[in-house]
């Protein structure tokens, strides 16, 4: 055997490291106020160093310390409780060390509430595997391979594509860049694996991604001071006995939350199978995060399983496109098309901001016609306020018992 195969096998040599057996959250915390009778369904209240927010909750994604089109003012505005940001991305650009010499993300970008980041795993594999982004979620088989340079036990390398330079993110990387950026919540590293792979990869990587939760453990415990909590992961993709494996291992961990990642199947129903199967199964008392869902119609059916946050791209990302979302009907119009040309109506005159009040359907079309950023500001801050107000009534009818009648007067049937 060669040096380069040893070399190879040490790589993949199993990295088995003790995890603590338990952490102090002192500067958290999690109650559950409220249990649905008929459903999973329940209201809480997840203290931060930086606040308290209600849930179920939505966490608006602002993966660059920025939300697209929106600054931290607009969100406020439009009644956001909390935000997150992206750990693959800002390890690429500014760098944590930037981030860390202005005195962390909430200074950074003038955000004082609660936030969360991620811990670089989707990105590396949605980026690093072309459609993988698609295929987590069941859309696509695309594999072909972009920046993603190799997986070994001790992490990712991958090609930044920012300048060409290659990087390696480990597990002590990621909590350590998470550390120093100083959201709130943040995450274990992960291994995301795609719809196509064989059950045998999908095992393989959902060991190596729990042995890197441990590692996360580690090296968290080793910096910890109360300003942070850690989520871990439950992984296993479209496997029924993956996920219990799973689910067991994140319930005996001492993480503060638990988030549903990985693949979630081919379709709508294989995705609210995954999530309902996960769910008795996983830690009742702490807090569930959705990785990467967030569409009005899985809003509802997943409250009722009982996650208590969520979070997605597509309320600003569809305003890009000049999707401004609606009560009832469709979910949505497109403000772009000829109908509204002349619809001097404002888009909803019942949410208390500006964007959704005042200016006419008219004048926001005109806006993306002639190309006016305006117009996707005007939108996105609009579809931010529309969410905001979908997870308030959440709140409300899971406390009434109205989830029922709630979810037909957006989405009708």
């Amino acid at each position: 055997m060669g040096r380069r195969d040893r070399l190879k096998r040490k790589l993949n040599q199993p990295i088995v490291v003790e995890a603590p057996k338990t952490l102090d959250y002192s500067g958290f915390k999690f109650e559950i106020t409220f249990r649905d009778t008929k459903s999973r369904a329940r209201l809480g209240r997840l203290t931060t160093p930086h606040g308290t927010i209600e849930t179920p909750n939505y966490i608006f994604c602002g993966t660059k310390a920025s939300i697209k089109n929106l600054s931290p003012q607009h969100m406020r505005d439009a009644k956001t409780d909390i935000i997150l940001a992206n750990t693959y991305h800002l390890m690429i650009q500014p760098g944590p060390e930037v981030i860390e010499r202005a005195g962390g993300l909430h200074k950074f970008m003038q955000w004082h509430g609660p936030m969360m980041t991620d811990s670089g795993g989707f990105q590396i594999f949605a980026m690093g595997h072309g459609g993988v982004a698609d295929e987590i979620k069941g859309r696509n088989r695309n594999t072909n391979t972009r920046s993603l340079m190799g997986i070994t036990e001790e992490g990712a390398k991958f090609k930044s594509y920012w300048n060409g330079d290659t990087l390696k993110l480990t597990p002590e990387a990621s909590i350590d860049i998470q550390r120093r950026m100083g959201a709130d919540i943040i995450y274990q590293f992960d291994e995301c694996t795609p719809y196509h792979v064989e059950r045998d990869y999908t095992a393989t990587a959902m060991e190596r991604s729990h042995r890197w939760g441990d590692r996360s453990l580690v090296e968290f415990e080793k910096g910890h001071n109360g300003r942070q909590a850690l989520y871990g992961i439950v992984s296993g993709g479209i496997y029924d006995d993956l996920r219990t494996i799973s689910c067991d291992w994140t319930k005996d961990r001492p993480f503060f939350g638990t988030a549903i990642g990985d693949c979630l199947g081919g379709s709508t129903e294989e995705f609210y199978e995954i999530v309902g199967k996960c769910m008795p199964q996983i830690h009742p008392d702490r807090p569930v995060h959705l990785l990467g869902i967030g569409a009005i119609r899985d809003v509802f059916s997943c409250v009722r399983m009982g996650i208590d946050t969520f979070d997605c791209v597509s309320p600003t990302r569809i305003a890009r496109h000049g999707w401004a979302l609606t009560r009832g009907g469709e979910g949505r119009i497109n403000i772009r098309n000829a109908p509204f040309r002349d619809d001097q109506e404002p888009l909803d005159p019942s949410l208390d901001i500006s964007a959704s009040r005042d200016f006419s359907r008219s004048y926001i079309h005109h806006l993306f016609k002639a190309g006016e950023l305006l117009g996707t500001q005007l939108v996105a801050q609009h579809n931010v306020a529309m969410i905001n107000r979908l997870l308030r009534e959440v709140r409300a009818a899971v406390k009434n018992g109205t989830l029922d009648a709630l979810e037909k007067e957006w989405l009708g049937g």
